[in-house]
C-alpha cells in the first residue's frame, strides 16, 4: 500500500514492510519488517515532530488470503523513551485484472509521547486502486480522537511511482483533505489564547482549513535497502501557534528483512 503524499513515514515504513503492492494474494503467509531513520515525521503536509532524526520499526504479517496485520512504531533518537507516533492497521487486497489491484484498510494512529501531534489521533479508512504498481489513487474517511475541527473528515490522494536507471526511481503526488487544527483571528500564525491580550473573541478559532499538499522526489532501492529523498509542499495551510514547522525536505533510510 502506498502511504498519502507528504503523509506519515510511519504508515510508509509499514507499507513497505508489507510489500502489498508487489505482492498478489495468492502468496504464502509472510512475516516482514523494517527499520528506519527519517528526518522527521510528516501527516499529510502538517509535521507531526520536531526536525529531528526519527528512528522507526514496522512488522507486519501477510496472509495467502490477501489480508495483513501491521504494527509500527517510531521514537525521536535524542529521546528514546518517548513514542512519538504508534500504528496499527488491517487490510486487505485484491486483484481487479491483469494490471489493476484494490485495497482498503483501517488504521489506527496514536502520539502517547508526543503532546503537540494529539490532534492528529485518529482512526483512518483507506480505499486505494493501484495501476501496475505506478499509479495508486486513494480515498480516505478519517475520525479524529481528539480533533479541534468536526471528527469527521476525508482525504484524497494521487500517486506515481516510475523506474529509473541504476536502481532509482521517480516518486510524486499530490493530496487534499481538511486541518485536523483551527487557524485563529489576527493573522493565524499566532493561535494565541484570547485572554492573553485582554481581548477576548480576537482570537477565537476559524473554521478548519481544506488545503492541498504533495511531493516529488528520488527513491533509490537495492536488495533490502531503501533511500528517499523528497521535497514536500503545501498549499492553502495557516500553521497554528505551537506546532512544528515542517522542513522542505525529507529524508529516510530503511532496511526491510
Amino acid at each position: 500500500m502506498n502511504a498519502p503524499v507528504g503523509g506519515s513515514l510511519a504508515y510508509a515504513l509499514l507499507a513497505l514492510g508489507m510489500g502489498l503492492s508487489a505482492a498478489p494474494p495468492a502468496q504464502a503467509a509472510d512475516l516482514s519488517g523494517t527499520v528506519a531513520l527519517s528526518s522527521q515525521l510528516v501527516d499529510r503536509g502538517q509535521a507531526v515532530s520536531p526536525q529531528t532524526p526519527i528512528l522507526q520499526g514496522a512488522g507486519s504479517y501477510s496472509f495467502a488470503t490477501g489480508w495483513s496485520l501491521g504494527l509500527s512504531a517510531s521514537t525521536e533518537v535524542r529521546s528514546p523513551d518517548h513514542i512519538a507516533e504508534a500504528l496499527a492497521q488491517v487490510s486487505r487486497d485484491w486483484s481487479l485484472a491483469t494490471d489493476w489491484q484494490m485495497q482498503a484498510g483501517v488504521a489506527y494512529y496514536d502520539y502517547p509521547g508526543n503532546a503537540r501531534a494529539r490532534p492528529y489521533e485518529r482512526v483512518e479508512g483507506t480505499l486505494d486502486w493501484i495501476y501496475r504498481d505506478v499509479l495508486t489513487f486513494g480515498l480516505s474517511a478519517i475520525y479524529g480522537m481528539n480533533s479541534q475541527v468536526p471528527r469527521f473528515r476525508g482525504a484524497a490522494d494521487v500517486n506515481f511511482h516510475w523506474p529509473l536507471p541504476a536502481h532509482f526511481s521517480f516518486s510524486a503526488g499530490a493530496g487534499v483533505t481538511r486541518s485536523a487544527v483551527s487557524p485563529c483571528h489576527a493573522g493565524g500564525q499566532e493561535c494565541a489564547s484570547s485572554y492573553e491580550y485582554a481581548r477576548p473573541g480576537y482570537y477565537e478559532p476559524l473554521p478548519a482549513e481544506t488545503y492541498g499538499y504533495g511531493h516529488a522526489g528520488l527513491i533509490w532501492s537495492k536488495g533490502s535497502w531503501h533511500m528517499e529523498l523528497d521535497r514536500v509542499v503545501t498549499s492553502g495551510l495557516t500553521r497554528p501557534r505551537g506546532s512544528f514547522d515542517t522542513a522542505p525536505w525529507l529524508a529516510t533510510v530503511s532496511l526491510s528483512f
